[in-house]
């Protein structure tokens, strides 16, 4: 039988990491996660990490892989998990990979190009520009110097702003012209599941998953990493929000509402960078058997 990788993305909280598990027991194979905010074990509320019966439901790598302290990237992530894919093949005919990071789901599938080292001193001048000018300062910086990549990231998360703009400072060339490189080929075949609903119901998803990451206590989580609140991981939906109110920049209510507000655009922008790979699948989360019936039709 063909080795295949069942690729399951799309949209925050439409619903991939409950499919995922159903394929992964139906296959009785393993979960890759390339989700980047779940790698980290102090962060778990805020990223809507699987729950620990999830966990136990199927075999997960890279979830609770990092420290918050770690430097990691797609690249790192690129190595590691295709090392992972390969060893799991060993025994399994199928696997899931499954997240809503583009960039990690493009390494996977198609290889990144090797990003240049930067420049000494310029992410600490980008950093003392974000805390003094703030990230807004920063965003239009990136749509004037990478239109591209300013269209499809998370533009409400500094790390990723951050980042893009230090490559460009340090080479001159916009951040997506590293990302254009001929797709790899990789020794399975690759089937790409895309989840996504209308988008009124979307944003219900969206807002009731962030009423019950308040319910389950996502401020307690933020106030006890507010320590360490610089540091690249934190600087995320969700995160960033709190932060600020512990900081008196605006109430909880407001915070909330900006939580869901940006969580709606990050998913806008997932959605934007998914649908412009033709080879990607798209469901209805609601269609489960019409999914699992479209992966049985086309793994050989």
């Amino acid at each position: 039988m063909i080795k295949t990788l069942i690729t399951i993305v799309g949209p925050t909280a439409i619903g991939k990491t409950a499919l995922s598990i159903k394929i992964a027991q139906k296959f009785k194979t393993a979960i890759i996660s390339a989700d980047s905010r779940q790698f980290y074990r102090e962060m778990n509320i805020g990223t809507a990490k699987p729950s620990s019966e999830e966990l136990a439901a199927a075999p997960h790598f890279f979830i609770n892989s990092l420290s918050i302290h770690d430097d990691y990237s797609a690249g790192d992530f690129e190595k590691e998990a295709l090392a992972k894919i390969e060893e799991l093949f060993q025994e399994k005919d199928q696997l899931v990979l499954v997240g809503g990071s583009g960039l990690f789901i493009k390494a996977i599938c198609e290889g990144l190009d090797e990003l240049p080292k930067p420049l000494p001193g310029i992410r600490e001048k980008l950093n003392k520009l974000h805390q003094e000018k703030g990230l807004g300062h920063l965003q239009e910086e990136l749509k004037k110097k990478d239109p591209l990549y300013y269209k499809s990231v998370d533009i409400n998360n500094p790390q990723r702003v951050i980042r893009a703009l230090e490559v460009y400072e340090s080479t001159g060339k916009p951040f997506s012209s590293f990302h254009q490189r001929k797709t790899n080929v990789r020794p399975f075949e690759i089937l790409k599941i895309g989840l996504n609903t209308d988008r009124e119901q979307l944003y219900q998803r969206i807002n009731r998953r962030v009423d019950q990451m308040m319910e389950e206590g996502l401020l307690e989580e933020v106030t006890a990493l507010s320590p360490q609140h610089p540091l690249p991981p934190l600087l995320t939906v969700g995160y960033n929000e709190l932060f600020d109110y512990l900081q008196g920049k605006y109430g909880l209510e407001v915070a909330t509402e900006k939580i869901k507000q940006h969580t709606r655009q990050f998913a806008k922008r997932q959605i934007t960078w998914f649908k412009k790979d033709h080879k990607t699948y798209w469901f209805d989360p609601q269609h489960e058997t019409d999914i699992m019936s479209f992966i049985e039709a086309n793994i050989y």
